[in-house]
């Protein structure tokens, strides 16, 4: 399974994600569940070189297999292009998590402050 976790901070604005796991294929399965994993690592990507590259934030990324971390500064949250960018993914993960229940969840969460 793929656990998804979107915090907002205390102005509702998103402020960072967390992704990790990975959905296990059965030998039987069908293809479609081997794109699961594929769609949202892709998804998060594109978030990642949008935020880097097109709205030139610096912008907090852990990535290794199986784990994406991406933390955008609290003066970026307010760009329009940032916002962008990160409620597409959202939006984009959650439809993927809608159709596929059984492999992704999705969680909504509050800034953790430190």
């Amino acid at each position: 399974m793929v656990h998804l976790t979107f915090r907002r901070d205390g102005r509702n604005r998103l402020s960072s994600v967390f992704s990790s796991g990975h959905v296990e294929i059965e030998s039987t399965s069908s293809d479609e569940y081997s794109l699961v994993c594929a769609a949202i690592s892709a998804i998060l990507q594109a978030a990642r070189l949008g935020l880097e590259e097109y709205a030139k934030i610096a912008l907090e990324a852990e990535q290794q297999p199986g784990e994406m971390a991406l933390r955008w500064p609290m003066h970026d949250r307010d760009d329009p292009r940032v916002e962008a960018i990160v409620r597409t993914a959202e939006l984009a993960i959650e439809q993927i998590a809608s159709q596929y229940p059984q492999y992704v969840r999705v969680e909504q969460e509050p800034e953790q402050r430190a």
